[in-house]
């Protein structure tokens, strides 16, 4: 679990994410199978392999987010659900293509595409899926929504390039950090809350409202998720803990513990991302510093003032109603995540 505060920032009374999503539970329902229907292949190993990924869990966040964004639009059509699926077929294509550049074996909790169907195959079904995500986009004559889509899918590939050119190394800044976050993580946030306003055709006002609202909750998402290298355990999240150092990734927690001049935790790092491997008397060492100098606090701190952030666009911009109080209900989730 992440370790809040003494004091904490926000009252932690955050709903489950089941219940946020009741609203649109049957429509995230008809995602999954609209998943499946447009991975059906006769190239069997791709439908085999699509299956495999649905039923290995995920939190469906992002399509959510789009479904419940087009609620509080206005809109109640069906593309609002064919649009969900592009963006977990875009999210999905994301995940299998990084897998294998991390080297991770797993994801949440089972092995990763690639460690059961081996490289070549996970880059081609990534490649397949990119594809796909955007032939399904073009189903209907709404040109603005596929440049948003393509937008948002051009950033994330420049997010996982550029983090490639700072992998392993622990001098990064704080900048550059957070420029690889809204690259990688943050654009497509926005871009699903965004597109949900296109399908309800509002004005440029609320379209902006909701676009900000879904960056900054994609900030504050991928600094949680940093933070569970950290706080969490392997059963929870379902993958190594400390898996992002040992990849040679360094995290905001290590950022400003870096700027303590602090010798020992960083030679630590340093040690480890040399090694790309920690003993366990190194990581309980790195652990024990990190909170004796309130980095992962600090880091902590961080994703509540963007989780703020996001909020403040939609009280600006929409009447109270439930679907604002659902978009606004998922902030506080993301800070109370243990996985």
């Amino acid at each position: 679990m992440i370790q809040f505060p003494p004091e904490p920032l926000v009252e932690n009374t955050s709903p489950a994410l089941s219940h946020i999503f009741e609203p649109i539970r049957a429509d995230l329902e008809e995602v999954d199978r609209e998943f499946g229907r447009h991975v059906e292949s006769q190239v069997q190993l791709i439908p085999t392999i699509g299956k495999y990924i649905q039923t290995s869990g995920g939190k469906r966040v992002r399509p959510a987010v789009l479904l419940m964004a087009a609620r509080l639009s206005g809109y109640r059509g069906d593309h609002a659900v064919l649009y969900a699926a592009v963006v977990e077929f875009i999210h999905t294509a994301t995940l299998v293509h990084d897998d294998i550049i991390d080297g991770s074996d797993l994801r949440r909790g089972r092995l990763a595409v690639h460690s059961r169907w081996g490289n070549d195959i996970t880059v081609l079904l990534g490649d397949y899926l990119y594809i796909k995500s955007m032939a399904m986009a073009l189903t209907y004559d709404t040109l603005d929504i596929v440049r948003v889509l393509c937008d948002v899918t051009l950033r994330m590939i420049e997010g996982e390039l550029y983090q490639l050119t700072k992998n392993g190394d622990a001098d990064i800044t704080e900048d550059e950090h957070f420029d690889i976050i809204r690259r990688k993580t943050a654009y497509l946030f926005g871009g699903c809350a965004q597109i949900g306003g296109l399908l309800g055709k509002v004005n440029r006002e609320k379209e902006e409202a909701l676009r900000e609202y879904g960056f900054n909750l994609g900030i504050a998402f991928q600094l949680i998720d940093d933070l569970l290298d950290f706080t969490g355990n392997l059963t929870t999240v379902g993958k190594p803990i400390g898996a992002d150092l040992r990849e040679g990734k360094m995290t905001l927690p290590l950022i400003h513990l870096f700027r303590q001049d602090e010798e020992v935790g960083e030679k630590i790092v340093r040690d480890i991302i040399a090694a790309r491997s920690a003993s366990e008397e190194q990581w309980q060492e790195l652990l024990h510093i990190l909170k004796e100098h309130r980095s992962i606090d600090y880091a902590y701190r961080r994703a509540v003032e963007y989780a703020e952030r996001a909020k403040r666009p939609l009280h600006a911009a929409f009447p109270p109603g439930s679907e604002r109080d659902a978009l606004l209900s998922l902030p506080d989730y993301v800070l109370s995540r243990d996985r």
